[in-house]
């Protein structure tokens, strides 16, 4: 049964041009500088750089003191148009395309790691089913060198996809070849085989020699540095030790590391603030990139102008004058919105700063006050998530670096006088602890929450192992060395 019924609903939608106006804001310099490219490229409309005063004052319009138009008093595009059958969505312009989504960055092409391998094989004698075999092992080493599938694996793929018939003892003999290719230790398929491969084709002394001996029957003992147990199983000093444990450091645990690392992005940083003290304050400035000098085409007002004056107008003039309001009309919201952007920026970043100015004027982190993105927008009357999209993707050039944004934000945790303290600070102070350490017995998770404490800082065991994994430092076994 089929009913009619009436309902109302008040919804929120944000417009195309709220959502450009968000992916300006969290837009960096560079990125910022291409998508203004592109909307110049794509809008006639839209021109960068001043125009003279001599041609704004013989054209008769107003102009702020900058000698840039004045938004407010430009073209009024609505005065040339009273055809009131043009519908209204004919006018609008949608400034949101899916292709500002895509913010692949194009980098100039090489060989890969695996067609470097590849152009290895015709080095070697092999028939037309061990070429094959052995072009489809190379595709699938990854980008570390490894070999991560098991050899029934390989011999089951061969039989399926590349109808391919073959034997464990084949497959075998064709690893051995693939091993033989550079970088050494290139198809291993353990880290144990790997160091072990690299060591082969190095010529041998008393230290490799042992070196290898613990790779092939201490190879646990040496992952979990239970050196005392190895020098015993070996009967050799510690001395004698610390040579081969060298020899194995000096190894490479991903081969195709270094190849494939070529074929990566090299990003550039420019800062978007930049914060100098002068004479005990603070000064934040906008990178001068952000700020463009752009203007509404004068060809544009003139192509108006002649048609308000002509007296018949045709329907190929309605045409153009339709496509001129859609232009004009991007063209203003692109300028206004990357005033709004500057705006965005400065008062968000300028709040940032007056919140840390201790720590800026210092550069001591442990006066970095604990601060997250919701005491700023409550500061600056804006959004979380329009702070948060200034401070995730902006640097800012300090006295002490260039930093993230997002660097000088952190939780907090109270101290024993109950004084709220950085977590940033803490970190700090673990990291000291941690480099300052006698090496032979690292300090463990317990002794270091133990010396926070006697510092005044009441951190559990569990809340320093989370610190020391976000800091990137392995446990107290791990860090421990032969001096």
């Amino acid at each position: 049964m089929l009913k009619q019924n009436l309902q109302q609903k008040l919804q929120q939608k944000l417009s195309p041009q709220q959502i450009q106006l968000m992916k300006l804001i969290q837009l960096p310099t560079q990125a910022f500088e291409q998508k203004l490219s592109q909307e110049i490229e794509e809008n006639p409309a839209l021109e960068s750089g001043k125009e003279s005063v001599d041609e704004f004052q013989d054209n008769g319009n107003e102009y702020d003191d900058t000698g840039t138009e004045s938004i407010e008093t430009d073209i009024n595009i609505d005065d040339y148009l009273s055809d009131d059958e043009i519908p209204s969505y004919k006018l609008q312009s949608n400034n949101y395309s899916s292709d500002d989504e895509d913010n692949r960055v194009p980098y100039s092409g090489g060989i890969t790691f695996n067609q470097h391998l590849s152009n290895q094989l015709h080095t070697f004698s092999l028939d037309p089913q061990e070429e094959l075999i052995a072009e489809f092992m190379v595709g699938c080493i990854d980008d570390n060198g490894y070999i991560r599938r098991t050899i029934d694996d390989i011999i089951d793929d061969l039989a399926f996809s590349e109808n391919i018939y073959t034997t464990h003892e084949e497959v075998e003999k064709i690893l051995e070849v693939i091993q033989q290719l550079d970088p050494a230790g290139v198809g291993a398929r353990s880290l144990k085989e790997c160091l072990s491969l690299q060591l082969k084709r190095k010529e041998e002394t008393k230290d490799r020699k042992l070196a290898q001996d613990i790779l092939d029957s201490s190879f646990d003992q040496f992952v979990k540095k239970h050196y005392a147990k190895m020098a015993q199983k070996f009967n050799i000093t510690m001395e004698e030790l610390k040579g081969a444990i060298k020899e194995i450091e000096r190894l490479n645990p991903k081969p195709g590391g270094a190849y494939s690392g070529n074929q990566t992005i090299i990003e550039h940083i420019v800062p978007d603030f930049t914060i100098r003290i002068n004479e005990g304050n603070l000064e934040l400035s906008l990178n001068a990139r952000n700020a463009p000098d752009l203007h509404i085409s004068r060809e544009y007002d003139n192509m108006l102008k002649g048609y308000s004056e002509s007296k018949e107008k045709s329907k190929s003039q309605k045409d153009a004058i339709m496509f001129i309001k859609q232009k004009l009309d991007a063209a203003k919201w692109f300028i206004d919105a990357i005033k709004q952007r500057q705006q965005t920026l400065m008062i968000t970043m300028t709040a940032i700063m007056n919140y840390q100015k201790e720590f800026l004027l210092t550069g001591d982190e442990r006066k970095l006050r604990p601060m997250v993105l919701k005491d700023i927008a409550d500061q600056i009357n804006m959004d979380v998530s329009t702070v948060s999209r200034v401070a995730n993707s902006k640097y800012v050039d300090t006295p002490y670096g260039t930093k993230l944004v997002k660097e000088f934000f952190s939780e907090s945790m109270k101290n024993e006088q109950g004084e709220d303290i950085s977590t940033r600070e803490i970190k700090k102070i673990l990291q000291t602890e941690i480099d300052n350490e006698d090496k032979k017995k690292p300090l463990t998770d317990e002794k270091l929450s133990k010396l926070l404490k006697e510092s005044g800082y009441l951190i559990a065991r569990r809340t320093v192992a989370k610190y020391r994994e976000q800091l990137d430092i392995p446990v107290a076994r791990l860090r421990k060395k032969i001096l």
